[in-house]
């Protein structure tokens, strides 16, 4: 693995943490859940054969502070970050971009904001349930996830919020499998120390291979820098499940800018999320715009599961 280049930002209200590796032109690759800069380890040696490749922790996780711990967070203030790397990072030349889960979220606002700024945009499993016809579930589904956090806490309030995202037909346990796993798909779940962020500390602590109902293994169990990144990630979920996934799943995306876009959008999703509710965005709004909904390897974290696979296509789909 290439050690990048690591830098600081200063941006309204925080300090941002970044890596830069390759040459070429900029790709900036955006996280969710709980993931960072190190989320794209596993394809970013592979992305900078061709691009300068940028990634970076938001605001407010791992190595990104806020000077207001309780600030609200908003999609459009996490998309000006964004757009303040590109101005950094590639001033006056239009970057490519890839975002995942609530960092494809940030790519789409990005995008209507600042499309002077933006070649290309992949989107994998944006979850802006708001585009959806059966929206209002999904804010009674996020209000049950609030409330549960307030009266129960963080592990109660996860399970119910991954409960909220199978499919209908999907079991809710099973073995190797549990509400909380890698293998249950959250959004968020993309990170460190998996593909881009782990939606759970139970996923994150998991990252090295499935846990049961309930079971959270030591993080001293885990290879050192893993163990290193599932600290990080269960530090930060109370974060990014009371401030981030009520915000960004209340965001409604400007659907009729993306359709004069989507010329330079590609919407994505993971082959094996067919029907899960991060999935049904992306398929939607590519029905809707009459563009071809990308199939990626593996479900919503299959950055993490596929990085080989999932690295070639997203350079195939980013060159397009």
């Amino acid at each position: 693995m290439t050690r990048p280049t690591v830098g600081r930002l200063r941006v309204d209200g925080a300090t941002l943490h970044y890596e830069v590796r390759g040459r070429g032109p900029l790709l900036l690759l955006i996280p969710g859940g709980t993931g960072g800069a190190a989320a794209f380890d596993g394809v970013a040696d592979l992305l900078a054969d061709d691009y300068t490749v940028a990634s970076y922790d938001p605001r407010g996780l791992s190595r990104s502070p806020l000077d207001d711990p309780e600030a609200r967070q908003r999609v459009n203030q996490h998309a000006d970050d964004a757009f303040r790397l590109l101005e950094l990072l590639s001033p006056g030349a239009p970057a490519r971009v890839a975002g995942c889960s609530s960092g494809a979220i940030v790519a789409l606002h990005l995008l209507v904001t600042h499309p002077e700024r933006t070649e290309r945009i992949v989107a994998h499993e944006p979850p802006v349930v708001e585009a959806l016809p059966d929206a209002a579930e999904h804010r009674a589904l996020l209000a049950r996830v609030q409330d549960t956090f307030r009266r129960e806490g963080l592990m109660p309030a996860a399970a119910v919020f991954a409960a909220g995202l199978r499919r209908p037909d999907q079991p809710q346990t099973g073995p190797g499998r549990s509400e909380t796993s890698p293998g249950s798909d959250v959004p968020g779940d993309t990170g460190a120390p998996g593909d881009a962020g782990a939606a759970t500390p139970v996923a994150a602590a998991a990252a090295e291979g499935p846990v049961g109902p309930g079971e959270v293994p030591s993080v001293t169990e885990l290879p050192p820098q893993a163990a290193a990144r599932a600290e990080r990630t269960m530090a930060d979920m109370p974060y990014f499940l009371g401030r981030i996934v009520p915000s960004f799943m209340a965001y409604a995306p400007d659907v009729d800018r993306l359709r004069a876009l989507s010329d330079r959008l590609v919407l994505a999703a993971g082959a094996d999320s067919h029907g899960e509710l991060p999935y049904r965005p992306a398929a939607f709004l590519a029905e809707q715009f009459g563009t071809e909904l990308v199939l990626f390897p593996g479900g919503h974290t299959g950055l993490t599961t596929h990085p080989a696979e999932f690295g070639e296509l997203l350079r195939k789909v980013l060159g397009a």
